[in-house]
């Protein structure tokens, strides 16, 4: 018995190890520099919307979804932001992990006053994965400055102020 406990607090410390290594390289890749690669999806109306659209805007990318608690939470702080940034060239764009209806149905009942894309699920967190997402988690917000750098990350719910100390320097 008690080689059976050994070996099961030796696997124990090599998974946690191993856990430990993975977010240490994670954190490492995220602090190099990575260029915003362009993608494309449609709006709620359908209609393709590229990334190169907003090249030489400071761009906010939230991946989020209408079933999603925390997404929910700081939308109305991302609109107030939008309203504020906007004429100085900070655009927000929501990267939807949703289906079209239930997108069109929120966009109609909160207006919403940024570009909501639909991406889907695996499109959406295929994406969100290669800009730093590895817990395909949401929300999720990227921020990208107007060379198309990515300068920040950040994975669950973000308060307006966070984001605005990391916006404000950009402008």
């Amino acid at each position: 018995m008690k080689t059976f406990q050994w070996l099961v607090i030796v696997g124990l410390l090599a998974l946690t190890a191993g856990i430990g290594v993975r977010m240490y390289t994670q954190w490492q890749s995220e602090k190099k520099p990575q260029s915003l690669s362009a993608f494309s999806f449609p709006d709620v109306h359908g209609v393709a919307q590229t990334s190169e659209a907003w090249r030489g805007k400071i761009l906010v990318l939230n991946f989020w979804a209408t079933w999603c608690p925390s997404c929910l939470q700081e939308i109305p702080a991302f609109m107030a932001l939008q309203a504020k940034y906007g004429s100085e060239k900070v655009q927000f764009v929501g990267i939807a992990l949703d289906d079209a209806v239930a997108v069109e149905r929120f966009q109609a009942s909160t207006g919403v006053n940024y570009p909501l894309l639909i991406a889907g699920d695996w499109a959406g967190f295929a994406l969100a994965k290669k800009l730093g997402n590895i817990m395909s988690a949401i929300p999720y917000t990227v921020v990208v400055n107007s060379a198309g750098i990515i300068v920040y990350r950040h994975m669950g719910e973000l308060s307006a102020d966070e984001l605005t100390s990391v916006v404000e320097p950009l402008r």
